[in-house]
């Protein structure tokens, strides 16, 4: 097997401890986790199993083939494993396959559809929209007896601005979430995301289901001393060599030298998620040399100012792995930046 030139380092513990640093700040609320998009890019079978082993026991994927890739975990821990995207026609076989995963219904089409295909006492969870006009029955539905007879463990909604803590809409939500307390058969209900979590007990409801958070992304200033890193890039350097003052590095000659600079080449590109955006703003380092990106991102290539920092051909540096300074500088959401991430790295979880 050939190793690749570029590999993805992450870290088991601070994965393990951001879902705790979550889960204490859920308060009375059960703490699950996020994990479709197959893990937020990091690898969702590694992501679930160190979940799992620190205590996290309801899961979100987003489609059926992402559960059907996770439900022998789920099942094997006793953790509920729950569908955000609800039954479609074509899901029923995966349902009939996994009768222990949950989808969550979001309109009367997908209800009725569960109507005719639950065993009696199984469980479905249901969304409501509360304001953000994306997925879910409406209040008004629930009224007029929508979710009559059915079995629910989980009533939930989804906050529209919670990383924008004083935003007038997420109270606005909050209030029409909780006026459905005891309006359905749901065992519990469940509204915070990652941001969400810190906007007070009243969102924490029975359930919360960060995401981002758990992957070393801060969505808002109340979590950046509670959460850590969980992944680092690293690339190979492909090539050292001397650009003269005056030269230009890379397409549409974006870069110009001011003097002889020391240029490396790495084996990284926006082909493995490393964004186009990044181009003369990005960051590398050796140990503590910073090693800034020059030029443009090409597909497979970077351009480093290696003035600072002594290397060779051969020499692996990473990137700057602080995932809301790299979105700022980018202009790329932290959500984009971790789920972009491609199958071209080799993953290293320690």
């Amino acid at each position: 097997m050939s190793h690749r030139p570029n590999r993805l380092y992450l870290s088991s513990d601070a994965l393990v401890a951001n879902w705790r640093a979550l889960d204490r700040l859920s308060g009375a609320a059960a703490c699950g986790a996020a994990v479709k998009a197959d893990g937020y890019g990091l690898g969702a079978r590694a992501v679930v199993e160190r979940l799992l082993g620190a205590g996290c026991r309801d899961l979100f994927v987003a489609t059926w083939a992402e559960a059907e890739r996770l439900a022998p975990l789920a099942g094997e821990a006793g953790a509920s494993l729950v569908v955000l995207h609800g039954l479609r026609e074509e899901d029923l076989p995966a349902l009939a396959a996994l009768p222990r995963v949950r989808p969550v219904l979001s309109t009367a089409a997908q209800v009725a559809r569960w109507r005719t295909v639950a065993v009696a006492g199984q469980a479905c969870d249901v969304m409501v929209d509360t304001g953000m006009n994306r997925l879910g029955v409406s209040a008004e539905e629930i009224a007029a007896g929508l979710l009559d007879g059915l079995v629910i463990d989980t009533l939930m909604s989804h906050l529209a601005c919670a990383d924008e803590p004083g935003a007038t809409m997420n109270e606005a939500q909050r209030a029409r979430f909780a006026a459905l307390a005891g309006r359905s058969a749901a065992r519990r209900m469940s509204l915070a995301n990652s941001a969400g979590i810190t906007l007070g007990s009243g969102y924490h409801f029975d359930l919360t289901r960060p995401g981002l958070a758990l992957y070393g992304g801060v969505p808002v200033p109340a979590l950046a001393g509670a959460i850590c890193p969980v992944a680092t890039i690293a690339a190979e350097v492909l090539q050292c060599r001397m650009v003269r003052a005056g030269e230009t590095v890379g397409y549409n000659a974006t870069w110009r030298a001011d003097a002889d600079t020391q240029v490396a080449i790495v084996n990284l590109g926006y082909a493995d998620g490393y964004r186009r955006a990044l181009s003369n703003r990005g960051c590398a380092f050796v140990g503590d040399a910073p090693m800034p990106v020059i030029g443009r991102v090409s597909m497979d290539l970077v351009a480093l100012d290696a003035t600072a920092a002594a290397v060779r051909e051969g020499d692996w540096v990473r990137f700057d792995d602080d995932l809301a300074h790299v979105a700022a500088a980018s202009g790329v959401s932290q959500y984009e930046l971790l789920t972009g991430l491609g199958q071209r790295f080799d993953r290293y979880w320690s």
